[in-house]
């Protein structure tokens, strides 16, 4: 029997022990930079001459590594191979596809520090924020892993005279797997690891920003004994293979977390019905937020203060629960935004690699860091600059900790998702219009509120509408089974990744009668 799930501990890179190991590992990773990676299709490992350069985004010039570049023909095979595999991995024990989970979560915890040292190269994660990436990879293993064991064989129905009843799961098919860059492990393992547990086979196509740390995902899996063409990686461009791999006829199920817009397309091509194709696709969409945090003239400031700083800055911004808007009641507004600001601040920029246990790092690409400044712009106009322009590093896509206040509800920077260090400071007369105001989007990820008045923390709770609320505390850093994640609206389809009916998504249910 395997003991039960707790999440990973986090350590603390103030110690000597961990900050040691850290700077090992990066030493260790620094010198396997730029080697390439190749596609895996069933037990072939592929070269192609087409390559997916990855870049540090903190070192322009440092290359982290290359993938090799998936054609639309081979994305047809990939599929075409996960299918032909589903045959066998569909009939594989449940139990047996769960300790190859709990196998790989073993290999991550005695490689941690590596892992984490190639999120600081690829995606500029500081030390705790890859650290606490490779730990939710972990949870998501481990948790996935004992819910399929809890899951499998047969349900209890009600019982009836003469005849035998169950209810059984059973797989899907082949799950089409697109993961984000920002969760460069987490999210990517976690989709793919349920889909596989649950019986499934799967085609990865990595974010193009982040496609080495899935490669040693991919690598880990075989490891821990995955049987060939259970995962096959495919790493390609979306509008030559993601379209592929959404529309082929057997193509069951479509696993997508990134941008509203891409899983909007996602959501219209999975709905058409291919020649071929013999059943309706599913998706789990897990898209964007314009996330709040609400902060009412009861509250303790300071501790607001530091939840807002770390959640509106946290990995620059970069998360779909980072906290983009701050609505403050009028009375403890000033003060409340001059110890944000100051917290700011305090904050340390720079290459996450090269410097000990950096806050902030590059965001991910040239494009990200021309949107975000587009979007700096645009609030300047629309709001009183209280915090920008501060000086960072020139070799890489480097924006400070920005702060714009007195925004107007409907502003642009209060409605668009940013995506970066960029918060917008909203004013609020009464708590009736701060909740009205926090939910007065299109998105409904995560959000929270600082309040020590218990009527409105109970009023919260039912009309605070976001898939994520948090009370008294920031709005990031879910835990596996212990804030099962996913939001409402148009952030997703209200999935809960890491919850207790995650996996149901990803298979259907068989009812089973015999009569005697």
């Amino acid at each position: 029997m395997l003991p039960p799930y707790r999440p990973e501990p986090y350590v603390e890179f103030t110690q000597e022990g961990p900050r040691s190991k850290m700077l090992d590992a990066i030493g260790y990773v620094s010198k396997q930079l730029g080697r390439t990676y190749p596609l895996r299709i069933g037990g072939k490992e592929i070269t192609t001459d087409q390559k997916i350069t990855s870049i540090c985004p903190a070192a322009r010039d440092q290359v982290v590594g290359s993938v090799c570049k998936a054609s639309a023909d081979q994305a047809g095979e990939a599929v075409a191979t996960a299918y032909e595999t589903f045959k066998m991995w569909s009939h594989f024990d449940p139990e047996g596809r769960a300790r190859i989970l709990v196998r790989a979560a073993a290999i991550m915890r005695r490689r941690v520090y590596e892992l984490s040292a190639w999120m600081c190269f690829e995606v500029s994660k500081s030390w705790i924020e890859a650290y606490a990436d490779v730990c939710e990879t972990i949870d998501f293993l481990d948790f996935y892993g004992r819910e399929m064991m809890r899951l499998a064989g047969g349900h209890p129905t009600t019982p009836f005279e003469g005849e035998e009843n169950e209810v059984r799961y059973i797989p899907l098919g082949v799950v089409v797997v697109i993961p984000p860059w920002n969760f460069p492990l987490a999210i990517c393992a976690g989709m793919t690891t349920a889909a596989i547990v649950a019986g499934n086979t799967v085609v990865l196509k990595p974010a193009s920003a982040s496609p080495v740390i899935a490669a040693k995902f991919a690598e880990i899996m075989m490891e821990a004994g995955l049987p060939d063409g259970v995962l096959n990686f495919l790493p390609g461009s979306g509008a030559e293979v993601g379209d592929v791999l959404v529309n082929h006829p057997k193509t069951r199920l479509i696993a997508f977390t990134g941008s509203k817009d891409v899983g909007l397309e996602v959501f219209k091509k999975a709905a058409i019905v291919h020649p071929g194709q013999i059943w309706l696709k599913r998706t789990i969409l897990e898209m964007g937020g314009k996330d709040c945090i609400v902060v009412d003239q009861t509250a303790n400031l300071d501790d607001a203060a530091k939840g807002i700083v770390a959640a509106a800055f946290g990995f620059q911004g970069q998360k779909c629960s980072a906290c983009s808007r701050l609505i403050a009641h009028t009375s403890i507004y000033e003060e409340l935004l001059e110890k944000v600001a100051e917290g700011a601040k305090t904050l340390s920029i720079g290459h996450t690699a090269s410097a000990e246990n950096v806050f902030m790092g590059a965001v991910v690409d040239e494009s990200a860091y021309g949107k975000i400044n587009e979007y700096i712009d645009i609030g300047k106009k629309e709001g009183r600059t209280v915090l920008a322009d501060t000086p960072v590093p020139d070799n890489g896509f480097f924006i400070p900790p920005t702060i714009i206040a007195d925004v107007d509800r409907n502003a642009r920077i209060a409605q668009e998702e940013i995506f970066g260090p960029v918060l917008a400071v909203i004013r609020g007369r009464n708590f009736t219009e701060m909740l009205e105001i926090a939910n007065d989007t299109e998105y409904g990820l995560t959000g929270a509120l600082y309040s020590n008045n218990r009527s409105r923390l109970e009023l919260a709770r039912h009309d605070f509408h976001v898939g994520n609320l948090y009370l008294n505390r920031k709005c990031t850093g879910a835990l596996v089974d212990v804030q099962p994640f996913g939001g409402f609206n148009m952030s997703g389809t209200d999935s809960k990744a890491g919850g207790r009916d995650y996996l149901q998504l990803f298979m259907q249910a068989k009812t089973i009668c015999e009569q005697f």
